[in-house]
């Protein structure tokens, strides 16, 4: 899944592709990089951010849902707003991505059953403007899990059907880097207890930025130089059986889930010759 943030301020790209034919470009790009879809989303979710209204979100994403999907392109809408994920199916999006995971407007899971179309649920505790105080945990893995749970019934019970919702750990949401490293090492638990598709995010963020700081001895890598520690979680998501993963540079990831592949199927053959 290639990222394409129309946003001015998200934490990786803010404003690189903020027009709306820069974005539709770099859409195109990611899936000559080898992207399966394209995730268009027109308000940061970066801790501290706050909200953009509801006419300027449909402004950013709705043209370019259009453009991308009129090229072929199988776009998913990364939005919280019911309103955004309608007019964006409307314009060919064939996934909702909600951060929420329909939380944050009431009206988002019943929008999603009637459009018929899958819907990612991450794990949530609340709006970016506060997340990191909400940081807390005794276990993040079985707390993540719990909450999770909750969230995937929730839709279920809003008509959703099953087999149409794919959940995400929410790395990075309301959680520091010690909490994102074992969620990581639980990718495998996560996927197998939820018996859902597993959707890992982890692209730039700052856990990694914690681990490429050398134990605090230095200050992190800003978040265009951590596509090469993208790609190390892309390899242990693909070995743990992860549906997608949701990244700004593509290539490398998509060159470590094909590695991941072949040592799998090499791995095979031998069990086979024995």
């Amino acid at each position: 899944m290639g990222v394409v943030n129309v946003t001015p301020d998200s934490f990786s790209d803010g404003g690189r592709w903020f027009d709306t034919t820069a974005a539709i470009k770099r859409g195109l790009d990611l899936v000559a990089q080898g992207a399966d879809l394209v995730d268009v989303g027109g308000e940061s979710t970066r801790p501290g951010a706050t909200r953009v209204d509801e006419d300027e979100e449909l402004r950013r994403v709705v043209p370019v849902v259009r453009g991308l999907a009129a090229d072929g392109v199988v776009v998913s809408v990364d939005t919280m707003r019911a309103s955004v994920a309608e007019q964006a199916v409307a314009a060919g999006a064939r996934l909702v991505n909600d951060v929420s995971g329909g939380r944050a407007d009431p009206r988002m899971v019943p929008v999603v059953a009637g459009a018929g179309v899958p819907f990612v649920v991450m794990h949530w505790r609340g709006q970016s403007i506060d997340m990191n105080d909400r940081a807390v945990y005794g276990n993040v893995v079985t707390e993540v899990l719990d909450e999770l749970r909750a969230a995937l019934d929730q839709a279920v019970a809003g008509g959703i059907s099953p087999d149409r919702v794919v959940v995400d750990p929410g790395l990075g949401f309301a959680k520091n880097a010690e909490h994102d490293l074992a969620l990581v090492a639980s990718l495998g638990r996560l996927r197998r207890e939820l018996g859902r598709p597993l959707l890992v995010a982890a692209s730039r963020k700052r856990f990694l930025g914690r681990v490429l700081a050398a134990d605090g001895e230095a200050a992190p890598p800003p978040a265009r130089e951590r596509d090469a520690a993208t790609a190390a979680v892309t390899t242990l998501a693909a070995r743990d059986g992860a549906w997608a993963v949701r990244v700004h540079e593509v290539r490398a990831s998509a060159d470590a889930v094909r590695v991941v592949r072949a040592v799998d199927a090499a791995g095979e053959a031998a069990e086979g010759d024995r």
